[in-house]
């Protein structure tokens, strides 16, 4: 079939209501523009065959910039897709934008890196010939290697840009690009839409042989300096006090152990056990139920807790593949048959900050201008926490570690203490620009060993900060609308709580919407008013019940709207807690269904 004949199939297909019609749109651009060629058989090959949902798939869209760079499901072609035209016209679009816009006159450099993905390789030194094409020094990490080693690397060589090879946790089937700054942090205004329009004007890809500019010296392998300065840093950062920790560690079949392992091991933690099941790198996360690597999903832990009970362990840690990320189970006391159980992401960062605090303020560093940073949807105990030291938090930022990072610098990074998100992101220290799980292995052992030493257990410890601050409890749904007509749907959900919002949710009245996309905020039966703070595509719905609320948003990266509900019951309001725990989960119980019946999801 010649390049004619599959227009006009394509075209017979979307009035037939086999491909949409923004599919055609976007297969017309690969099948006659010239940049494309290279495809253009393989596509008339696929418009042969009838398949027609693969061609919508790959088709209906072009794949974006989200809040963790350019992710999907790899395939040979499409522009919804992650192959090797859409990945080299990622790296070519920041090679373009950062020759222009870059700081400094130093070096032009990129630092580039990668996971244990499939083509993870391939697509890394494509990027590196790409990049070199333009006219950069790169200095890559040869070797799988963790995302906050590539966010060190950029400050470390101090490079113009960076690029990550990854798709975090999502399945086997998808792959990515993550592009840094010369900061070490991700995209942020107005770099990250200048970048975007240049990558959606790519015509032309330069490349330059890989093994040819490892030669000459375009290209530096740098990974065994680099490992050791990234771990040394990190390292820094430890506190002394107690190690005896027996500590289950799994990679997930990532690229933990190559950060995790020797942070945990150079910090004085001796007893730690690599997670045999998870310890081979593989981009088919073979052993991980429904071969999802993500430390969210409390199913990850099951076999791995099974594991700590038999062999007396005191903490279960894993990290997502590309390690920015880390996930826990604990035991719930320190009987020797006690039951164990995860804890959340928010859970986890409230539980850091209060052991970074209180480091600081037995050693008498701790001053009013400090800072811990959270985005807009993680738990606001992390903030009370914050305000018994008598510190700032800044909370006012969109879901995104980007908006993280940008905040270290905006406060100042000599009182930066701890930055962290609900979706298990944490980082300490000025050393990266976003988050680290080396980092927050070594804080979450360190605060592990110490409450070990005092009897404790993290849940316990968990317990008392409620006690103190009030019981908290907090869910995140995530409802999946892939293709395009979950796209159109995203739209409409996002649409109906924007101009009509429930009155009330689960029996309790709403007091107040705010939208931070058109930047009001709204109380039932009156005019909107301006709201401060970011723009973005958020909205929270706050309840009459002081510290209930609820946020909404489509994901940045992944085909999804996300909920986001928070319960909170005061302090002085507490008698029982397992009695309030409970409650608290029937309430978000009652918010889910409540949200799920609104969204008709």
């Amino acid at each position: 079939m010649n390049v004619q004949d599959a227009l006009a199939a394509a075209e017979k297909a979307v009035a037939d209501d086999k491909l949409t019609a923004s599919a055609l749109e976007n297969l017309k651009v690969w099948l006659t523009e010239s940049r494309y060629a290279d495809y253009a058989d393989s596509i008339c090959q696929h418009v042969a065959d009838g398949k027609w949902q693969k061609l919508d798939d790959v088709f209906w869209t072009i794949i974006p910039f989200g809040t963790g760079g350019r992710r999907g499901t790899m395939y040979e072609f499409g522009s919804n897709a992650i192959n090797e035209r859409t990945i080299g016209e990622s790296a070519q679009g920041l090679a373009d934008y950062t020759k222009n816009n870059r700081e400094g006159d130093g070096e032009l450099a990129c630092a580039i890196a990668y996971d244990t993905r499939h083509r993870s390789v391939e697509f890394s030194k494509l990027c590196a010939e790409i990049m070199v094409a333009a006219g950069f020094k790169v200095y890559y990490l040869e070797g799988h290697r963790s995302t906050p080693e590539l966010s060190f690397l950029v400050r470390y060589k101090s490079c113009s840009c960076g690029i990550m090879v990854t798709a975090s946790h999502n399945p086997p089937s998808d792959n990515a690009v993550k592009a840094y700054w010369s900061t070490g942090g991700q995209l942020l205004p107005p770099h990250d839409k200048g970048v975007i329009e240049k990558v959606m004007s790519v015509d032309k890809i330069e490349r330059v042989p890989f093994d040819e500019a490892v030669t000459d010296g375009r290209i530096e392998t740098c990974q065994d300096e680099v490992d050791e300065a990234y771990i040394s840093a990190v390292v820094k950062l430890a506190t002394d006090g107690p190690r005896d920790l027996k500590v289950v560690y799994s990679p997930l079949h990532g690229v933990g152990a190559t950060a995790v392992v020797p942070v945990l091991e150079r910090a004085g933690f001796k007893d730690v056990e690599v997670y045999g099941p998870h310890a081979e790198p593989s981009g088919d996360f073979p052993n991980v139920p429904g071969h999802v690597s993500n430390p969210e999903r409390p199913v990850v832990f099951d076999a791995i807790v099974e594991h700590c009970k038999e062999v007396g362990a005191d903490l279960a840690v894993a990290s997502d593949p590309d390690c920015d990320r880390i996930g826990c189970s604990a035991p719930l006391t320190t009987a020797k048959d006690s039951e164990w159980n995860i804890l959340t992401g928010n859970q986890i960062g409230a539980l850091m900050a209060d052991y970074c605090l209180e480091v600081r303020q037995k050693a008498g560093t701790l001053t009013p201008e400090h800072f811990n940073i959270i985005t807009l949807v993680t738990t606001q105990l992390t903030k009370r926490i914050g305000d018994s030291y008598g510190v700032k938090t800044v909370d006012n930022l969109l879901v995104g570690f980007k908006w993280i990072a940008g905040a270290i610098d905006a406060g100042g990074p000599e009182k930066y203490i701890l930055g962290t998100e609900e979706s298990y992101g944490y980082m300490a220290g000025t050393h990266v620009r976003d988050k680290d799980g080396g980092v927050a292995a070594l804080l979450l052992c360190e605060l592990a060993a110490k409450l070990k030493a005092e009897g404790k257990t993290l849940h316990e410890k968990l317990e008392d900060l409620f006690w103190q601050h009030g019981a908290h409890a907090e869910r995140t749904v995530s409802v999946m609308m892939p293709g395009s007509e979950g796209m159109d749907r995203m739209k409409e959900v996002m649409a109906s709580f924007r101009s009509d919002p429930p009155a009330e949710i689960a029996g309790n009245e709403v007091a107040q919407v705010r939208d931070y996309l058109s930047g009001t905020v709204t109380t039932p039966g009156k005019a909107g008013k301006p709201l401060e703070g970011p723009t973005g595509d958020l909205i929270i719905i706050d309840l009459k019940l002081e510290g209930n609320y609820i946020a909404i948003r489509p994901s940045g990266t992944e085909p999804k709207i996300k909920l986001y509900m928070f319960a909170w019951e005061p302090a002085e309001q507490l008698a029982n807690m397992e009695l309030t725990l409970g409650q608290l989960e029937e309430r978000l119980d009652g918010f889910e269904r409540d949200l799920r019946a609104f969204a008709g999801v």
